[in-house]
């Protein structure tokens, strides 16, 4: 019960990652606040690239709270496309849900997270601390969180809230599936050889979830600015 009566507020939690960490969160005690621009039983509507729809969203969920411990930013997207035809609009569709988003968010939960000396915890990439072959819009708003998270982390130290990342590899989630699936029909998959784990398969989402309560527990408060990769040996 690592997180009896904590207050956390979680995005992206219709599915995925998501989901199986309210999960979580909510079987080790936490009153868990999870939100998604998806409709799904138990999770309240936001749209973290609108700043409004973010506002109101954390203003909710903390008046139902009654405050904040963990701001966890898990929400994201991930579209394949070869730079030759990559758009303005999908590159800009990337920074705005992974990068943008979780400013946004964090930036909302900061006053709270001032008061109850809380932490965030933001689920970036192995592709933000390597490059994707077809994923540049994906690799560079990732790589952009992870310095985002770390920058924040020097900033609030002195106010006693940590900020870290997890950065995980291939994941069985329907983001992942739904990545795959937008793939150039000609793909070159010899150039995915390096992004291949020294064990075999995708995670399940569980495994993300336990990395991100290791990180936002009392276990980690000595940690912050850093990126845990769960990956399966895919970096060395």
């Amino acid at each position: 019960m690592r997180f009896e009566g904590k207050r956390v507020f979680i995005t992206g939690a219709a599915s995925g990652i998501g989901a199986a960490t309210a999960a979580l969160f909510r079987k080790e005690g936490a009153r868990v606040e999870g939100v998604d621009v998806a409709i799904a039983d138990g999770v309240s509507h936001c749209d973290v690239t609108d700043p409004a729809s973010v506002s109101a969203a954390m203003t909710a969920a903390v008046d139902r709270l009654g405050g904040l411990d963990v701001c966890l930013n898990v929400a994201g997207i991930n579209r394949f496309s070869k730079i030759d035809d990559l758009s303005l609009e999908l590159l800009n569709l990337h920074l705005a849900v992974n990068l943008a988003g979780p400013m946004l968010v964090s930036q909302a939960a900061i006053p709270h997270l001032r008061r109850s000396k809380g932490n965030v915890v933001t689920v970036a990439s192995i592709s933000g601390l390597q490059g994707q072959p077809y994923n540049s819009a994906y690799c560079a708003s990732k790589g952009g969180v992870l310095l985002l998270m770390r920058s924040l982390a020097v900033e609030l130290a002195s106010a006693g809230i940590r900020v870290n990342c997890v950065c995980p590899g291939g994941v069985a989630t329907p983001m992942s599936a739904g990545a795959t699936a937008t793939l150039p029909v000609d793909v070159d998959y010899g150039l995915f050889a390096r992004m291949q784990g020294t064990i075999p398969g995708q995670m399940p989402p569980p495994d993300i979830a336990e990395a991100i309560a290791y990180l936002a527990s009392d276990a980690a408060a000595s940690v912050t600015g850093t990126a845990l990769v769960v990956d399966r040996g895919t970096l060395w």
